[in-house]
């Protein structure tokens, strides 16, 4: 950890920016991981099943009432669907498909951004390498002491921003993988809830993925 701190503090001018890149790409981390983790997700299976079961046993108004007691993806999606009071196949299925396109942006809103900033995070240190390689090395040839010590000091001083670089960009791929793949499972129970609750809301056999 003291070699990790002893990158970003003598590491030249361009540690700098690879900070402020780190940061921002940790603030957009903790943003998504506080939406989709803490906020979006519920107990989805148990909550599933219930709106189903109350739904087919034509207890609409509690089906609403439990969905308007839970904030997340799931319960608003099943408002919208149950509010339009419809029985046209449809019909509802637009409005699921509306209500799930307005939700699935909101779901990877900045997550593009991620990769982006690791990318430039590695390129700004790989730049910065090579700009401290260049001074160091310039120094050396106007310098008369020890040559070969003096080489393997630059090329420490080189990797520095390299090593910190990569070390800022493994957390950013990282928390892209897991917040791309946490929105990506929200999206597929969106799907499901709204083509269950359809099919219960037009009294048609409903279909439980994955089970017999």
């Amino acid at each position: 950890m003291r070699t990790i701190v002893t990158w970003y503090q003598t590491g030249g001018p361009y540690m700098i920016p690879l900070l402020a890149v780190g940061v921002a790409g940790l603030l957009i981390v903790a943003d998504r991981f506080a939406h989709l983790v803490l906020r979006t997700k519920i107990n989805s299976r148990p909550f599933i099943e219930r709106v189903i079961s109350l739904v087919r046993a034509g207890k609409v108004d509690e089906a609403l009432k439990l969905c308007a007691e839970h904030q997340s993806a799931l319960p608003d999606l099943g408002l919208v669907i149950l509010r339009s009071r419809s029985e046209n196949e449809r019909e509802l299925l637009k409005v699921a498909e509306a209500a799930t396109l307005t939700m699935v942006p909101a779901l990877k809103r900045r997550l593009a951004w991620l990769p982006v900033l690791a990318t430039i995070a590695i390129l700004l240190g790989i730049l910065g390498g090579v700009a401290n390689l260049h001074d160091a090395l310039t120094q050396l040839a106007q310098s008369s002491s020890d040559a070969r010590g003096q080489v393997l000091l630059a090329i420490a001083y080189a990797l520095r921003p390299v090593g910190a670089g990569m070390l800022t960009a493994i957390p950013l791929f990282a928390g892209h993988a897991f917040l791309l793949h946490e929105s990506q499972n929200i999206v597929g129970q969106l799907e499901e809830f709204s083509a269950r609750l359809v099919n219960a809301l037009i009294d048609r056999p409903d279909v439980r993925l994955g089970h017999r």
